[in-house]
């Protein structure tokens, strides 16, 4: 834990501070890694996933779009150094000074034979600036020559596993047609961790028919996992994706911000100090977003979490040990 005092040694009055902020930001970490800033260029390279192609399931998880959560990513017809340049200069606009992480994004991105796989990864590490990887899979596509190589990878390099739980809820992940259960995940888990492999864990505030106390469920269960990362998602609905139906079925309702916020800073009172928050919104391409409409104000929902941690003078891990 990099902070500005040991949570032990705290008073009520005085906040555990990463710079300026009450959590535990990505941001701060790689400053603390790598010394200077770390972005991620978001790639997809080309991958499908069992839940699409008919291996496991159908269809998809009922919120992914089509590019497979990988909006915001390289175009899947141009090959992975071009996309690595063109979303690395586009970012570049904003901070001139940085090195990269090879964000392995759209799909599930551990989805082929281990000889594909170190093809796509060792090409972006490849490119000059390139300090790490961060591959994006599912719990249920890490067979153990694929453990393998990434626990090679990890003696190489900076690397993270991002997994999708979204929830612990057996129910919600039926009705968002998730295709795994939460033994699964935590198995997963496990597996990685023998190997000393980060991995940050996909949570999703917002799903049909989840209340207040179910969402925390899981962000609690999340506290309790041997991951190194979180990312909370607000849900966001997009056009033609097969949860369209069920919100026009009635069995989504959209949350409000300040009932957003709520949610977010009850999460990181109870997450471990130490745990990085990589995420805690989300984004959405305009023309596909059906709702909220208020989460196209990323900066609004990012102040409003500051602003809310300020009025209750808490902090990331304050009550982590009473989880």
């Amino acid at each position: 834990m990099k902070a500005n005092a040991n949570a032990s040694q705290l008073t009520p009055e005085q906040p555990m501070l990463w710079s300026d902020k009450r959590f535990h930001t990505w941001n701060y970490e790689m400053r603390e890694q790598f010394g200077g800033k770390v972005f991620k260029v978001m790639l997809d390279a080309g991958f499908t996933c069992p839940n699409r192609d008919g291996s496991i399931a159908t269809g998809g998880c009922t919120f992914c779009s089509a590019r497979g959560s990988g909006d915001f990513a390289g175009r899947r017809r141009d090959d992975l150094v071009t996309q690595f340049n063109t979303i690395k200069d586009r970012q570049h606009q904003k901070w001139p000074e940085a090195n990269y992480i090879g964000y392995f994004q759209a799909y599930t991105n551990t989805y082929a034979p281990v000889e594909e796989l170190r093809e796509y990864y060792e090409v972006i590490l490849q490119q000059p600036g390139v300090v790490g990887l961060s591959i994006a899979t599912r719990p249920d596509c890490l067979p153990d020559d694929v453990v393998d190589y990434l626990a090679e990878l990890n003696e190489r390099t900076y690397l993270w596993i991002e997994m999708g739980l979204q929830t612990v809820h057996e129910s919600t992940s039926q009705l968002i047609n998730r295709a795994h259960d939460t033994a699964c995940y935590l198995d997963a888990v496990r597996r990685l961790r023998e190997r000393g492999i980060r991995v940050c864990a996909h949570i999703i505030y917002g799903l049909p028919q989840e209340s207040h106390e179910m969402m925390l469920d899981t962000g609690r269960a999340v506290a309790q996992m041997d991951v190194q990362g979180i990312k909370i998602h607000l849900l966001h609905l997009m056009r033609k994706t097969p949860m369209v139906k069920q919100y026009e079925a009635g069995l989504l309702r959209f949350l409000e911000l300040d009932e957003y916020v709520k949610l977010i800073v009850d999460t990181l009172e109870f997450l471990p100090p130490e745990m990085i928050i990589q995420r805690l919104t989300g984004d959405a391409p305009k023309d596909l977003l059906v709702g909220p409409m208020w989460s196209m104000q990323k900066w609004v929902v990012l102040n409003a979490i500051d602003a809310e941690l300020k009025r209750r003078n808490t902090w990331q891990g304050k009550l982590w040990r009473a989880v």
